[in-house]
This record gives C-alpha cells, sequence and structure tokens, in this order.
C-alpha cells in the first residue's frame, strides 16, 4: 500500500487509520464527538485539514501540522459584505446575505501552486488561499456568473454546493467545478472566466432535461494520467466525458442497476475504469434489494460488474455519501451512513470490513 494513511470523516469526529499487516488499523479519534464533514491529508505541505459543522456554532475549519497530533482552527472565509443568495428556492425575489454554512470540500491546488488551497462552500462559493490556507477570497468571476441568481439552486440543502473541484495536471489554471445544483463549470485562466460544460447530461426533474445550467452532478473524478476523461455519478444518472467536458456520454440504462448513486471512483491511470455504488432511486436512497453492491467497469462504462464479495448480501440498506469512497491504486475503501468501512486491495474483488460501529461516515480519504 502506498497510502501511509485513511481519513474518515464521520458524524462524531475524524478518525485516523493506520496501514497495518495488509490492512487497517485505527490509529486515533480527533474533534471527538463533533460532525467531520471532509477531510484529507495534502501531500505537498504534509498537513491535514478538516471542515467541522457544529450546528449552532456554525462551520469550521482545523488543520493539523503535525499528522493529527494537535490542530489549529482557521478562520474560514467570509463573502465580501452585500453579497446574497436566494432567500429560497421558488422566489427568486426573495434574497439573505451570504454566508459560509458549510464547506463541502477542501481541495489543494496543482504541485506547482505550493500554497494554492480551494474551498468549496454552500451556498455555492469557490473560495482560493494562496498562502498555504492562512486566508482564503472568493473567486468572484464564478459567483459572478450570470446563471448564478437565477439557475442555481439546492439539492440536499437550501443553497447550491460546490463539492467537487478537479485541477488539470497539465495545467494548473485549468479547472472544473461542480455543483448541486447547478452542473459543471471549467475555467482556463485561473478562475478569471468560467462556462458551463453539461452538453449531454440530463436533468430530468427539470421542464427542460438539457438545460445548459440546472443539473445535479452527485460527484465527478478525473482519471490522473488522462486528464480529460471525467467520470460523474450525477443525481439522473452515470456519465462519463472523453474530451475534458465539452460533451457528456452516458452510461446507465433506465432498468439498472447502475445509475442513482453518489459517489465515483476513476482508476488513475486506466481511463476505461471506474467504480460506482448505485442505490435504489432518489425517492429511495437504499441498497438496491438490501443488497450492497459495488459496480466496476473496465471499458468505459459499456459493461459493469457486480463486486460482492465481503459485502451483506442480506439487510443491507447502507447509503454511501459522494465523498464516501476513495481509491489508492488498486485499493478502493468506502464508508456508510451506518457506519460500516469495507476495504478492498483487489480493485473491489474482494472486500473486508474494516468496522461496523462507526458512526455515519461523511467522507473516505488515502493520504500519501
Amino acid at each position: 500500500m502506498s497510502a501511509k494513511t485513511l481519513l474518515v470523516g464521520t458524524r462524531k469526529g475524524l478518525i485516523e487509520y493506520r496501514p497495518a499487516g495488509g490492512s487497517w488499523k485505527t490509529q486515533r479519534i480527533s474533534h471527538a464527538g463533533n460532525p467531520v464533514e471532509y477531510a484529507f491529508h495534502d501531500a505537498r505541505s504534509d498537513m491535514q485539514w478538516a471542515s467541522l459543522d457544529h450546528g449552532h456554532w456554525g462551520e469550521k475549519l482545523h488543520r493539523s501540522r503535525d499528522g493529527g497530533d494537535s490542530w489549529e482552527e482557521v478562520e474560514i472565509p467570509k463573502f465580501p459584505q452585500g453579497e446574497v443568495v436566494p432567500d429560497r428556492f421558488g422566489n427568486k425575489g426573495a434574497t439573505k446575505p451570504a454566508r459560509v454554512e458549510n464547506i463541502w470540500v477542501i481541495s489543494p491546488g496543482a504541485d506547482d501552486q505550493p500554497n494554492r488551497m480551494y474551498l468549496g462552500t454552500n451556498p455555492g462559493g469557490l473560495f482560493q488561499s494562496d498562502d498555504g490556507g492562512d486566508s482564503f477570497d472568493l473567486v468572484t468571476p464564478l459567483w459572478n456568473h450570470p446563471s448564478r441568481m437565477g439557475n442555481w439552486f439546492g439539492g440536499g440543502r437550501d443553497t447550491p454546493g460546490i463539492h467537487s473541484i478537479v485541477v488539470d495536471p497539465r495545467d494548473s489554471k485549468h479547472l472544473y467545478v461542480a455543483i448541486s445544483c447547478a452542473g459543471v463549470f471549467e475555467s482556463r485562466d485561473d478562475g478569471d472566466t468560467w462556462q458551463p460544460r453539461n452538453k449531454g447530461l440530463a436533468a430530468d426533474f427539470l421542464p427542460d432535461p438539457s438545460v445548459d445550467v440546472g443539473h445535479d452532478p452527485h460527484f465527478i473524478m478525473a482519471c490522473q494520467e488522462h486528464p480529460d476523461v471525467l467520470w460523474m455519478q450525477n443525481h439522473c444518472g452515470v456519465f462519463r466525458t472523453t474530451d475534458g467536458c465539452e460533451s457528456w456520454d452516458t452510461l446507465h440504462t433506465d432498468d439498472g442497476p447502475v445509475k442513482f448513486g453518489f459517489p465515483v471512483a476513476a482508476h488513475a491511470t486506466e481511463k476505461d475504469t471506474a467504480w460506482v455504488i448505485p442505490g435504489v432511486s432518489d425517492e429511495k436512497r437504499m441498497t438496491i434489494d438490501g443488497q450492497l453492491c459495488v459496480y466496476r467497469t473496465q471499458d468505459g462504462g459499456k459493461s459493469w460488474q457486480p463486486q460482492r464479495n465481503g459485502l451483506p448480501q442480506e439487510h443491507a440498506y447502507d447509503v454511501i455519501y459522494r465523498h464516501a469512497l476513495d481509491i489508492d491504486g488498486d485499493t478502493l475503501c468506502f464508508g456508510s451512513t451506518t457506519g460500516n468501512l469495507y476495504f478492498s486491495h483487489d480493485r473491489g474483488d474482494s472486500w473486508e470490513c474494516l468496522s461496523n460501529n462507526l458512526p455515519p461516515v461523511y467522507s473516505v480519504r488515502f493520504g500519501h
């Protein structure tokens, strides 16, 4: 295993695992009792980062410089004074002041940007730091995109959220973000201008499913060695692009089983290989027939193979959130809302349960 740590964000803290004897063993729990929405290890600086939702006390951002032994709080960013969001979906005339409601994702810049950090937030704000996370500024060209006030809206929350940030490893000025609900947006000039990239997607919940803006990508991930290939688990299905988001191809059928779900994992070197964990539907967010199953494709989504070995096949109703599946080489790990954590060392051919007594799992990320 090349990863040196596994960070699992849960409703009751951040649980860190370390490799031991071919598996993983619990190292420590940090932020005990507090919901950790997202956590990751930044290999450039060797720092760990975590976003916490304290409910009544609001969102918090923390970092550790010593491998999780101690943590310091970082001031969360603020929207410029006077910025507003729609007060509620369906009433475009009412507004309220914009504030960071939660931090969906914390993402590093490219290797040639050692001090660049990004935060994806509700209500649709992308924040950028160029001082290693000491301070963050709103990326105003995306926030001021003409589609935001009229065509961005909340999915599971009242406001839209940026949950996926992809930096092109060939060009650090080339970015993609995924917004629920709005869609995928691309910048080729370090965030100065943005264009929607949703051709081929379907928003079946809207009067016009082929709208330019208004889609609900649940998660996007690129193949690292072939960065023009990106995979998407969408509210309305599974999609893939091979031309850098100029167009998206549909990889699902209406009769499933691969269609609705949240996470997707793309292999770093094999552009045609990816994994999803499907559910019944958006109305019934649960496993299909009470059986927990991962599906893998190795031919670009033309076919999908079920992977059940080691996973419960009776009375299993796990839901896997968008950030709760990760991949490191041929190693995969995912956690569920029922507190189960599963690990595979062989591309999903077999699974072992690392724990089935955790709090609900929000995020799973390998660290190097």
